[in-house]
């Protein structure tokens, strides 16, 4: 039997990966906004990269939902609309309240300690109110938790669905006060699962994700105005 040579390289990937994380960022922080054409001529001149690599990286985000291939067109970013944001919300709604249940049955002091940091982490950013640092430390802990459930199945669905309110965090706007309400639900949901409290540590989390979503789809049903939100 022929030998095959299954090694990649490993430089290629970890290129690939970085512009994957590139672009995605781009659209997190609203640089690149839904429908906006993503050309790969430019994508390449902006990052510095080959084509191949940008090719690759908009697949990616392509089967993660973040970008769509437009007959005639070609790659944009993906926009949502009203009933998608809703069944999503719905669905996010409950992964995380489980996934905080199961952090507070399950998670050890050092993911407790973790997420006490991430939570500390967002409260700053939202004090400086830069919507860059906001995003991170979001992500950071919804990251923390995640891994705090040890549910892989539970990981990777939220973190499908998170790829998608990606799109929302540029295309829907907090009301005033938004953002301190989120910190306070945010350090709610830490005190449930510090307390070991399953119960309560579900319905914080998924009240939590009720709020964003009375927000996100107020905006886009054009009730609500519109600057970035994080939730």
């Amino acid at each position: 039997m022929n030998d095959v040579n299954l090694r990649i390289p490993r430089q290629a990937a970890t290129l690939r990966l970085l512009v994957e994380d590139r672009i995605r960022e781009a659209i997190s922080s609203g640089h690149f906004k839904p429908g906006q054409r993503l050309v790969e001529r430019e994508l390449c001149e902006q990052i510095g990269v080959g084509r191949t690599s940008v090719r690759e990286a908009l697949r990616q985000l392509e089967a993660e939902g973040l970008v769509v291939t437009v007959p005639h067109r070609g790659p944009e970013v993906s926009s949502i609309s009203y009933e998608e944001a809703r069944q999503l919300y719905e669905v996010r709604a409950l992964l995380e309240g489980f996934a905080a249940r199961s952090f507070a049955q399950r998670g050890d002091m050092a993911a407790l300690e973790e997420l006490r940091a991430a939570v500390a982490g967002f409260r700053r950013a939202a004090e400086s109110a830069d919507r860059a640092h906001l995003v991170a430390a979001k992500t950071r802990f919804y990251s923390v938790l995640m891994n705090g459930a040890h549910n892989v199945f539970v990981k990777q669905s939220l973190t499908t669905l998170h790829n998608r309110i990606t799109l929302l965090r540029v295309t829907s706007m907090t009301q005033k006060g938004r953002l301190a309400d989120s910190v306070s639900e945010i350090e709610a949901i830490f005190e449930a699962i510090a307390a070991r409290d399953g119960d309560r540590a579900e319905q914080r989390a998924k009240h939590h994700i009720q709020m964003a979503a009375k927000i996100a789809l107020a905006v886009l049903a054009g009730d609500q105005p519109s600057p970035p939100q994080t939730d």
